[in-house]
């Protein structure tokens, strides 16, 4: 059985995060689960040039194909989430005929800040790359080299502007579910806190905070003994 592999977002500014999305993945995964955290530094053959990033890995997300060298399929996944089902469900889904298969959100968000301050504007195909399953094999992907994803801006990264909209394949919206954007979903099964997780105290008590705040319980569940 092969084991699921998944890229995530990490940046050290929200690192409980990324830690809590693995704890709640882990919980409820019916198959070994290998995790790959997206850290900027460990990168040594990509130079971040852009300056209109939210957070360290905004476009180092694009390097998944080439972090796999080309072959397989991977789940890219931002740090800000937590799973409520068994992520099986999700590799299942992956369509090999697909470069890349997303969640199609079209929607005009809520808030026009965001966490650590950042602006949060609407553009084309807002929050389309927050989750990808990669085709890491498809020809066209094999362009996403790290001299690309550098150089390119964000309106070419974020909309897939290298694939023919035919190539990028759907996913359902519960599995990214926009906490906060979207009205409240008991069938949710990946939670986005896109606004800002609840680790943060301007949203601590955020829509779907209390899924957040039960896993990070658990996450550290043991800790008072040390």
């Amino acid at each position: 059985m092969k084991t699921i592999d998944i890229v995530v977002g990490f940046d050290q500014r929200e690192a409980v995060a990324y830690h809590v999305f693995c704890q709640s993945v882990l919980e409820k995964a019916s198959r070994s689960v290998r995790f790959l955290p997206l850290v900027y530094q460990s990168l040594v053959e990509y130079d971040e040039t852009h300056a209109d990033g939210s957070n360290s890995f905004t476009y180092s997300r694009f390097l998944c194909p080439y972090l796999m060298n080309f072959t397989g399929r991977v789940i890219y996944a931002d740090g800000d989430m937590i799973c409520n089902t068994d992520i099986a469900e999700l590799w299942d889904m992956y369509d090999g005929d697909k470069a890349v298969q997303v969640t199609k959100h079209d929607y005009l968000t809520k808030a026009n800040k965001k966490y650590f301050d950042s602006k949060n504007e609407n553009y084309p195909r807002k929050n389309w790359s927050s989750l990808i399953i990669w085709n890491c094999g498809h020809l066209k992907n094999r362009v996403l080299t790290p001299k690309l994803v550098s150089d390119k801006p964000g309106s070419f990264l974020h909309r897939f502007a290298w694939l023919e909209d035919t190539e990028i394949g759907e996913l359902p919206k519960e599995w990214n579910w926009l906490a906060t954007e979207y009205d409240a979903n008991e069938k949710a099964k990946l939670i986005h806190y896109t606004l800002g997780t609840p680790c943060f105290r301007e949203y601590r008590n955020s829509d779907f905070s209390s899924d957040w705040h039960t896993t990070f319980e658990r996450t550290i569940q043991g800790m008072s003994k040390f």
